[in-house]
């Protein structure tokens, strides 16, 4: 059951959290806490993100206030490094800083070429030495042609996989029959209008990349990794340390989890709305050791207009949850 909206309202705390670096268009990480009888959760979809696609984020956030998580079966989560599209000397650093022997490497960003890309991902490879696994992500970027072209050139690098290399599922199945590095989807499982049944998802993916709030939660996002039967690994959403706490609940709780997770995402921020960081030492996080806290005072740190801009999001989303479940 859902809570009464007007209880989600009072308690939701906003936050602005700049990035470090540039990343998916944004500078900032900006959403909603919200609190309930178990602990926070985090309300914080894209700003491109309509009231339907916004409502699973809301789902995730309930589950993990008013609800909690599965119980895990693992008490350590291996994570990567995530290197946006910076200079190769840049990448070199992050991956050096965080630890982690996993890195995954944004290419095909908008503006730059391959060589671009090339020069990053050699950085990354440098950084890791010949054993540490490197995994590349293109955000549905490349056409299939250009995308054997890119693989053909970056795969001499040793890829774990490629994630989302083109835009649909359809493509991504016709690539990865042309090429031998294995393909990782993301954006055709996770906006997908039913991620439960996505039509050529086993043509299209060795792997399968699972975000919480996306896909509306711990637990659905469990019966989708179920439902397909392929490998797994969790990743954020560009998430505070609130939302990364549910992400590493649903890698703790898979029966397998076979891939270092896309979890060390707090990295990118330059500040955090909790005093414990959800930060790997060591290449892993803690299961456990990342929840609960009280939001610090800059996650209030939104004017009124950006409140109230947020609080109508909540609500809109709010609205498409209640008529799914029929609520009043």
């Amino acid at each position: 059951m859902l809570p009464p909206l007007d209880a989600l309202l009072e308690a939701a705390v906003a936050f602005r959290v700049p990035l470090r670096v540039r990343f998916r268009g944004v500078d900032h990480r900006e959403g909603l806490l919200v609190h309930g009888p178990v602990g926070w959760g985090e309300f914080a979809p894209f700003p491109e993100y309509g009231p339907r696609e916004a409502s699973r984020w809301l789902a995730a956030a309930i589950e993990a206030a008013w609800l909690g998580w599965p119980t895990p079966v693992r008490t350590q989560v291996p994570v990567n490094v995530v290197v946006p599209a910076v200079d190769a000397a840049s990448a070199r650093d992050l991956v050096v800083e965080s630890g982690c022997s996993t890195a995954k490497v944004k290419v095909a960003e908008q503006g730059q070429s391959l060589d671009d890309d090339v020069a990053r991902v050699a950085a990354v490879r440098d950084a890791l030495g010949p054993v540490g696994r490197l995994r590349v992500d293109a955000n549905g970027a490349w056409p299939v042609a250009a995308g054997v072209d890119a693989l053909q050139a970056l795969g001499t690098f040793g890829l774990e996989y490629v994630e989302q290399p083109c835009r649909t599922v359809a493509e991504c199945a016709q690539l990865r029959r042309l090429v031998e590095v294995p393909v990782a989807v993301d954006e055709g499982l996770r906006k997908a209008a039913d991620p439960l049944h996505v039509e050529q998802l086993r043509e299209a993916a060795d792997v399968l990349v699972l975000k919480v709030p996306p896909l509306g939660g711990v637990r659905p996002a469990l019966r989708v990794a179920a439902s397909y039967g392929l490998p797994c690994v969790v990743s954020s959403a560009l998430d505070t340390s609130v939302g990364l706490a549910a992400g590493v609940a649903l890698a703790a709780a898979l029966p397998e989890l076979p891939y270092a997770c896309g979890l060390g995402s707090a990295l990118l921020l330059k500040n955090d709305v909790t005093a414990s960081r959800c930060t790997p030492r060591g290449g892993v996080l803690e299961v456990g050791s990342v929840a609960p806290w009280q939001p610090l005072p800059p996650a209030v740190a939104v004017d009124a207009d950006g409140l109230a801009a947020w609080r109508r999001r909540l609500r809109d989303a709010y609205l498409v949850l209640a008529a799914e479940e029929g609520a009043p």
